[in-house]
């Protein structure tokens, strides 16, 4: 992966979320690792929590943990592959890209494109999202 794109505070982002997936991966259970940088310099992570093949994944688990302690303003998001050697940056589900937009819609994401690692606004990854509109 090619790393010179992103800045000492997006490869601590990475490295947050490599290590929350290193310490609890487990192949059934918890397959993937996020970190959240909040405007406040602290980072907070989480694991996907999975059973009968469902459950959140690990951005919400990370976004809910900054929320949970009063964070509110987000800059960068990453979500990392747990089952493959080297930790592959992946980029978030259709799901996870809605919830980033309701919550961090101006963050950045990084995500890999052509085998290089990129930042892009949570928005441009949702071109057409959803919106309760006022009736």
């Amino acid at each position: 992966m090619d790393y010179n794109d992103l800045n000492t505070e997006d490869q601590k982002v990475i490295t947050s979320a490599i290590e929350v997936i290193r310490r609890n991966y487990d192949g059934i259970h918890h397959s993937v690792g996020a970190a959240v940088l909040c405007k406040s310099g602290k980072i907070f992570s989480g694991v996907n929590v999975e059973s009968c093949g469902y459950g959140p994944c690990a951005e919400p688990i990370a976004l809910g943990a900054a929320l949970s302690n009063g964070e509110r303003d987000f800059l960068t998001i990453v979500a990392i592959d747990g089952g493959h050697p080297g930790y592959p940056v992946m980029p978030p589900c259709g799901n996870c890209r809605q919830l980033l937009l309701d919550y961090a819609p101006d963050a950045m994401v990084i995500l890999t494109i052509k085998n290089k690692l990129v930042k892009i606004k949570v928005a441009d990854l949702l071109p057409a999202p959803y919106k309760n509109f006022p009736s």
